[in-house]
């Protein structure tokens, strides 16, 4: 191949892409629309194709032809005729016109099931497959660290073995479906400083280490994914895309992967235009491959001309080119692209649908799973028939406040108005009414904006009624065109607009109020929310979200959802995740209190269930372990290279069926570095009849212990530590004391993630629930 042949390979060309207007991203009217014909940019070749069906609205079956058509075209123009690898965006959905918008990334995590997050994804990838498309740019890995970032909706939560979990069934899901799954945005890229879109990341190493990464080495090693985008983020100072340790001393070298590496849209050009880095954009294409950054998306730029230029200069080394190229056609003969019989249309394109009945199955599933119960005093909920309700507030009545950033009709379908949203997406207030027929409605006031004109109607409404349900949040847009998506950051997290106002009129009526909160991130609920009888949190649930919610709020559904965010109560406070270590708690040598309003983990349910029986199971009859294992403190020894098995029962002492979502974190108390006071490391969603008991068992591996020592170097280090049994972050129900024991112990990428858990169901008539041996303290506090 020639020089231009291979560098050819390694670029995405983006046929259509608006490069005009308000409507564009910043600084992609700079890169993007070079306005070269088609058949110029794709006489040497062409390595991929750039969202075909995601940049404007096109009829599926029609879409699928077109693409058909353009790689003929490709095929018959280059010399050695290889086809383009196509990529969408597909992260809450397939990012398609006409097919199924599922619920945002923080309802994956608020579920805490990651096996119904696999059957959504390969249900997104074989309807992606069905049309032609090779590669997904999802799941988002980024683990939360401040909620004022935009893209906090796009993200699974805030703890690294929840993202990671979920985020690896995501993987699995999809790269099952024959789609290539990329990984985003490694790394670093929610760790912002002020939560602003690529503004830098002060990070350490150690936070980097312990809970940035980790959920991507659980999606490489559990899931299989096959590709890698890089973060926007400069880290201390080094922009990722720039980064060799990272992208390739990391990412390749230690944990072994042999994938590709694409760039996150315009990042190779920004190594110039934004962080100062390069010189021009030949420097910046010579500095992204020398990292490891295989492909350049979403255009050539970078890897155009300029590449070509830089290498026969010698400013570049040309088997710089060859090793991406190799990765490159590797992944495309996975794929079946080499192949001599490759086919550009798939067969049966005429029937295709995009969103069919299985797929808004799954999408509603995983709604009604996702919707969180935070308070519910008075048994408030569920609304009683009978009892006269209205239903206020600006995102009531909208059906685009079920829908993230990256979901078609928010992301494309804004910009072409006359094509309707192409999904019957219904409101709040659309799938109410079917429940609760004689429901009063105002909105009384917009998402955005200072009109408070509708207030007072909204106010009568309420003050008429037996019980209000009021639904607050957020509309999901790009770049300040919504108060939540990409570019989308907060200075504070307030509620936009008026709404504040609105929901301190509405409470001051005295009715007994239901706060919804349809949003992208966590907004605060402290005082001026006290007096709401119920708080509800659902996020971006998707295209059956209304229903779903109107389910919940009816008690036609059990609520099961966990928080995978912290609520704050502060809007001012310094945003805090439930990782901090004792200092980051509340304490005596500072007047700020961090403490949320609902911790990470929390939520009810319509039904009651007693946990008891915590113990420490010998694992080879599952039976209790024998006290005399146990030291003189009644702490069982664990090797530091070894496992643990606990377990808890979990009965349903209510009237209704419910899902108790059992927690196990670990606590470490003295450790050579200081530690969260607690971290997740196992969970389970266990479903229960009335009066039906579970036994709940875990086999913890001394690896989930560890962390970055002082030497720099991921330990497991012996010492006392407690598995602690928790409703929620912050509500223990048992804790279990144990020592680690043996020498100070170095793990790498090749350790155990998980901590699984088993689920049996004894019959309560007959097998009543252990007694627990001293390991266990009933009822710790943190």
């Amino acid at each position: 191949m020639s020089l231009e042949e291979k560098i050819a390979q390694l670029v995405g060309v983006w046929v259509g892409a608006d490069a005009t207007g308000g409507d564009v991203a910043p600084y992609q009217s700079e890169i993007t629309g070079k306005g070269l014909p088609f058949e110029d940019l794709i006489r040497s070749g062409l390595g991929q194709l750039t969202r075909p069906f995601g940049t404007a609205p096109v009829d599926p079956v029609l879409g699928a032809r077109s693409l058909a058509a353009a790689q003929a075209q490709i095929v018959a123009t280059s010399r050695f005729g290889i086809p383009a690898q196509v990529h969408e965006e597909c992260l809450t959905g397939f990012a398609a016109y006409r097919a199924t918008a599922y619920p945002a990334p923080l309802c994956w995590g608020a579920s805490f099931d990651p096996e119904l997050v696999e059957e959504m994804a390969s249900r997104i990838g074989r309807s992606m497959r069905a049309v032609g498309v090779h590669q997904g740019l999802a799941p988002v890995l980024d683990v939360t660290r401040d909620y004022r970032w935009g893209r906090t909706e796009e993200t699974i939560g805030e703890d690294p073995y929840l993202v990671g979990t979920v985020g690896a069934a995501y993987v699995r899901g999809l790269e099952q479906a024959g789609v290539v799954a990329t990984l985003k945005h490694f790394a670093g890229y929610s760790a912002s400083r002020g939560g602003r879109n690529l503004a830098p990341v002060p990070m350490g190493r150690r936070e980097l280490t312990d809970v940035i990464l980790p959920p991507f080495e659980m999606a490489l090693r559990l899931g299989g994914a096959r590709s890698v985008m890089n973060s926007y983020a400069e880290i201390d100072g080094v922009p990722v895309a720039a980064d060799p340790e990272l992208l390739t001393a990391l990412l390749r070298d230690e944990w072994g992967f042999d994938g590709t590496v694409v760039s996150d849209y315009f990042s190779v050009r920004f190594l110039h235009t934004l962080h100062g880095v390069a010189a021009d954009a030949g420097q910046a294409a010579g500095i992204a491959l020398r990292a490891g950054i295989d492909v350049e998306l979403p255009d050539p730029d970078g890897f155009g001309a300029p590449l070509v230029e830089a290498v026969r200069s010698g400013a570049v080394a040309e088997d710089l080119v060859d090793r991406a190229l190799l990765r490159v056609l590797t992944q495309k003969a996975e794929l079946g692209l080499l192949d001599e019989d490759w086919r550009g249309l798939p067969d049966g394109i005429d029937d295709v649908r995009l969103d069919d009945e299985t797929g808004r199955d799954i999408a509603l599933r995983l709604a009604r799973q996702s919707i969180v119960l935070l308070r519910n005093a008075d048994s408030v909920l569920p609304l009683a028939t009978g009892r006269r309700v209205a239903l206020v507030g600006p995102v009531a009545d909208d059906p685009m406040a079920m829908l993230g950033c990256y979901s078609f009709p928010a992301h494309v379908g804004v910009k072409h108005p006359d094509q309707g949203l192409g999904l019957e997406i219904p409101s709040l207030r659309e799938s109410l009414d079917r429940l609760l027929p004689d429901l009063r409605y105002a909105a009384g006031c917009q998402i955005t904006g200072d009109d408070r004109s509708g207030i007072e109607a909204a106010v009568a409404a309420a003050a008429d009624s037996d019980v209000c349900v009021l639904a607050v949040g957020d509309r999901a847009g790009l770049f300040g065109r919504g108060t939540s998506g990409e570019g989308c950051d907060a200075t504070d997290l307030r509620l936009p607009g008026v709404q504040p106002e609105l929901v301190r009129a509405v409470l001051a009526t005295g009715t007994p109020v239901v706060l919804v909160l349809l949003a992208g991130r966590p907004y605060a609920l402290g005082p001026e929310v006290e007096g709401a009888a119920g708080v509800v949190a659902a996020f971006f649930p998707g295209q059956l979200g209304g229903q779903a919610l109107a389910e919940v709020l009816t008690g036609a559904v059990e609520p099961s959802g966990r928080l995978p965010v912290s609520v704050p109560a502060d809007a001012g406070g310094l945003p805090a995740t439930y990782l901090a270590p004792p200092l980051g708690r509340r304490s005596d040598v500072s007047s700020v209190d961090p403490t949320p309003a609902f911790p990470f983990g929390h939520g009810l349910g319509y039904t009651t269930f007693e946990w008891r029986d915590a113990a420490i199971l010998d694992p080879a009859d599952a039976g209790v372990l024998d006290p005399a294992g146990a030291g003189a403190d009644g702490a069982v020894e664990w090797p530091v290279d070894g496992a643990v098995t606990v377990g808890i029962t979990v009965h349903n002492a209510g009237s209704r069926p419910g899902t108790e979502v059992v927690q196990l974190y670990l606590h470490d108390p003295v450790a050579q570095v200081t530690r969260p006071v607690v971290r997740l490391v196992g969970y389970a969603r266990v479903p229960l009849a009335a009066g039906e008991c579970a036994r709940v068992s875990f086999l913890v591996p001394a690896d989930v212990t560890s962390f970055t020592g002082l030497r720099g170097r991921r330990i497991v280090e012996p010492g006392d530590v407690e598995l602690r049994f928790g409703r929620s972050s912050a509500e223990m129900v048992a804790g279990l004391p144990l020592r680690l024991v043996g020498t100070e112990r170095e793990v790498g990428h090749q350790r155990e993630l998980l901590a699984p858990a088993r689920i049996s169901r004894p019959d309560p008539a007959t097998a009543p629930g252990v007694s627990t041996p001293g390991a266990a303290t009933q009822g710790v506090g943190e």
